[in-house]
């Protein structure tokens, strides 16, 4: 073994540090979401950000697919909720079996003026 061998130091994996565009914050809000002409249903949104929400949906839904969505929540004693159109961007193929959730990464894509400002109002009182 040369010199230059023995002085290697060894390599370890890179961390891969995931940059979001928005900070991410942890709720847990009723959600209503409906397909084109079909009736509505219900899950949970999980976390939320500026730029959309992860959900638990009790049905599996496509990437891709474009969602009515509602969301709801508290802000002081007041009930808001937001109205939207979201796109499937990912899911996770491991189902919540004890809850029959699949969780589903969604992005905003229509959103009105008005609801981005609740949404970020919400948002900022999330963190402090």
């Amino acid at each position: 073994m040369g010199a230059e061998e023995r002085n290697v130091k060894p390599r370890y994996g890179t961390v891969n540090f995931e940059k979001r565009k928005h900070p991410r914050f942890s709720v847990d809000l009723p959600v209503e979401y409906s397909r084109v002409d079909l009736s509505v249903e219900q899950g949970r949104a999980i976390n939320a950000s500026e730029g959309g929400l992860l959900l638990y949906l009790p049905e599996q839904i496509g990437m891709g697919i474009h969602l009515r969505m509602k969301v709801f929540f508290t802000m002081g004693s007041e009930l808001n909720a937001i109205e939207t159109e979201v796109e499937v961007v990912w899911v996770d193929m491991h189902l919540e079996k004890d809850r029959g959730d699949y969780r589903t990464g969604v992005r905003f894509v229509e959103i009105s003026t008005e609801d981005v400002g609740k949404l970020k109002n919400f948002l900022k009182s999330l963190s402090g």
